[in-house]
């Protein structure tokens, strides 16, 4: 029997399970180890259909609303959404909440959003929003035509932000979500990284819904094909299943990547580049009906990149500058990118429990046990 509790009810992790995991980690090992970030979820969990729910992220906190984070968009996979990419692509920014969900519930979250800054701030509310909202599929376990993600929902999410230690598995956009053949969902990390005297974090979250069961390994090991557990997503036969069931491999991944140490936006594109490199230790090769989306973001150098409406003709004092680590100096960052997201996807599937959803249709969690066996062969 899988269980994804520690003896104290908080949830259990990858390295409880003896998972070898290299890096130094924040406090929490976490997202929200980077100074000032904040995550949020509303969780839908209701009848027999319904299993979705929304993931809401203050890059800089309620007070940061409004102040940009230098940002870049990098797609492993295009088959998915994440709204406001153009925009980050245009200026290297982005300044709004983000939300993740589940795919045909984004324009709910977005407009959640968009009325949760105008409550809030209504002073940035006043020229233009654009927040980002990112989806993978849920409609396995979902009734995701029953648009039962409503834009209360998002802005529930924003209100239930908080730092320190997040919950993982099946918690907000992650609620219905598969990886691997297993039950997935949401997942973070974090590790520390240094330059010179200063000690930066870097962050990942990811909402998992990726990779087929033949594909998951660990230390080279076939775990997932080896798997005693179900596999009722199975594609052996697909041309005989109904089509609403998950195709083996499909799905997506949207993967947020945080630090605090200061960056160019062009910085920032290298980061989300490197954000595959940590999907794929667990062995995705990266299907083509998988949205693989990365976002990598700074919030170092507030008060820069800013592109509000002038209130005048431009002066001499206007304008502005950003420190950032040297190019040469970004190696340990990028380290530190790959080992947070390959951690985030292996916390969501050991947080995760067994899912029964919509129609009877059945996800089960990787068994614990399996994994355990596997570090001890591993050791010898």
């Amino acid at each position: 029997m899988t269980t994804s509790q520690r003896p104290d009810g908080s949830g259990l992790r990858a390295r409880d399970l003896g998972i070898p995991l290299p890096g130094e980690t924040g406090r929490f090992n976490a997202i929200t180890d980077v100074p000032g970030l904040e995550v949020g979820y509303v969780t839908l969990v209701e009848g027999e259909r319904v299993r979705t729910g929304v993931t809401g992220i203050l890059p800089r906190g309620r007070e940061g609303v409004g102040v940009p984070v230098a940002a870049a968009v990098h797609s492993f996979n295009g088959n998915g959404e994440l709204t406001g990419r153009s925009w980050i692509d245009e200026s290297g920014s982005f300044s709004m909440p983000i939300g993740i969900t589940n795919s045909h519930a984004i324009g709910a979250v977005h407009s959640g959003i968009d009325a949760w800054v105008a409550e809030h701030r209504p002073e940035v509310a006043a020229q233009w929003m654009l927040p980002v909202v990112g989806e993978t599929w849920d409609g396995y376990l979902n009734d995701i035509n029953g648009q039962h993600v409503r834009a209360e929902h998002a802005a529930a999410a924003l209100d239930a932000a908080t730092g320190g230690p997040i919950a993982e598995g099946c918690v907000g956009g992650g609620t219905g979500m598969n990886c691997y053949g297993f039950k997935g969902g949401s997942g973070t990390a974090s590790r520390l990284v240094r330059h010179g005297s200063t000690t930066y974090t870097v962050g990942a979250f990811i909402q998992a819904n990726f990779g087929g069961r033949a594909e998951l390994m660990l230390g080279g090991m076939t775990l997932g094909r080896d798997s005693a557990a179900p596999n009722p997503m199975d594609d052996t036969d697909w041309f005989a299943l109904d089509a609403t069931r998950s195709r083996s491999g499909a799905g997506s991944a949207i993967v947020v990547i945080a630090t605090d140490a200061p960056l160019l936006p062009g910085q920032c594109a290298a980061l989300a580049r490197r954000g595959p490199l940590g999907l794929g230790r667990s062995g995705t090769a990266g299907s083509h009906f998988s949205g693989d989306i990365m976002l990598a973001f700074s919030t170092a150098n507030a008060g820069g990149l800013t592109s509000r409406i002038p209130a005048g003709p431009a002066t001499d004092a206007d304008y502005e500058s950003l420190t950032f680590v040297p190019w040469g100096h970004l190696d340990p960052v990028y380290t530190a990118v790959v080992q947070a997201v390959d951690e985030a996807v292996w916390n969501a599937l050991v947080a995760a429990d067994d899912m029964t959803g919509r129609d009877g249709h059945f996800s089960p969690a990787l068994p614990h046990d399996e994994i355990r066996a596997a570090v001890k062969r591993l050791a010898r």
